[in-house]
């Protein structure tokens, strides 16, 4: 299995940045291959768009657990930008559908989380600037 864990952005605070590579755990997937599918997925990922903020859902902090199974199934926690947004039904399905297209993988588990609640610090920087708030 290959983890890519809970994403630290970079902070006006803390100026430190964290690889979202961080956190592997152990897999039988080659590392090359790894290291495609992770950047395809997020590559995906970036590709989903919360209707009402002009930032990707990876961006945003959005995604708060990438796991590819030795399987390749790939499972996502994720969560919204709050539990009444409109798209909350959809949202999942169109993350699955994104990553669904990426080669090699074997499937795709969306989840819905609110714990730990999101939070603008999730944010990136690339996002912030979008939202004018850097």
């Amino acid at each position: 299995m290959f983890r890519l864990g809970k994403r630290t952005w970079v902070s006006s605070k803390h100026k430190k940045k964290i690889d979202v590579r961080e956190g592997i755990v152990h897999s039988a997937i080659p590392p090359e291959e790894l290291a495609r599918l992770s950047d395809d997925i997020i590559a995906a990922l970036k590709t989903v768009y919360d209707p009402e903020i002009p930032a990707d859902i990876f961006e945003l902090g959005l995604i708060y657990k990438i796991d590819i199974e030795d399987d390749r199934m790939v499972k996502i926690d994720m969560t919204l930008t709050a539990p009444g947004c409109p798209v909350a039904g959809e949202m999942p399905g169109w993350v699955e559908n994104a990553v669904g297209t990426v080669e090699g993988i074997s499937g795709v588990e969306v989840s819905m989380t609110f714990d730990p609640p999101w939070t603008p610090d999730r944010m990136s920087e690339e996002a912030q600037v979008a939202l004018g708030w850097y």
